[in-house]
């Protein structure tokens, strides 16, 4: 299974130019408020998973955020990002990893997720990728994380996904996160197709 996935988006960022997959958005506007909201230091850990070459690091280093992580399971996303960062590539720490296996170098202030949660369909999966956030986000840590809702996709890069709702979406995380707000959003992709996503964020007890 493990590696017909990573093949999977290997494939998918070998073969798709940046704003001919659905994700693309040209500023995480969303991301960026929960950025604000929380009002980060710029010496804060901050993560993105499943990162591959969403624009989130640009717009974190034009703010001066210094400790910046991206993880993708994907080295062509990633190196399709260092390429489009040119020099300031060097400014951000790249993690080629599954996040199911993934053991996080540093405690993150910040842990951000747009649409990578959401292609976690096994309990197995689900349950790993929960305990390694409660480990990785420091006390008083945030979590964001944007999935489908139930009025979203069922499928994303002909992969089945999970759908989520703030309920389902929060039992996942409430033994040691406590939400904080939770908000829906339209996404619009490059060819026009409307899709809603759920954004929740939450706060490490």
């Amino acid at each position: 299974m493990h590696n017909s996935y990573k093949e999977h988006w290997e494939n998918v960022f070998t073969t798709k130019a940046e704003d001919e997959v659905s994700w693309f958005q040209p500023y995480p506007k969303t991301s960026m408020e929960f950025v604000d909201l929380f009002n980060l230091p710029l010496n804060a850990n901050i993560i993105d998973i499943g990162g591959g070459d969403s624009h989130f690091v640009d717009a974190l280093l034009d703010k001066g955020y210094k400790n910046i992580y991206v993880l993708d399971i994907s080295s062509t996303a990633i190196e399709r990002a260092k390429q489009r960062l040119g020099s300031r590539a060097s400014k951000v720490n790249w993690i080629v990893s599954d996040i199911t296996e993934f053991e996080p170098p540093v405690q993150f202030d910040f842990w951000h997720d747009r649409a990578a949660f959401h292609f976690l369909t096994s309990e197995e999966k689900i349950y790993k990728y929960v305990s390694i956030a409660e480990d990785a986000i420091k006390k008083i840590g945030y979590l964001i994380l944007g999935t489908f809702s139930e009025n979203g996709p069922t499928k994303c890069s002909g992969l089945e996904i999970r759908q989520y709702s703030e309920v389902s979406m929060s039992s996942r995380f409430e033994v040691v996160f406590e939400r904080i707000k939770c908000i829906r959003e339209d996404h619009t992709t490059p060819w026009k197709a409307v899709q809603n996503f759920l954004f929740c964020s939450f706060k490490k007890n």
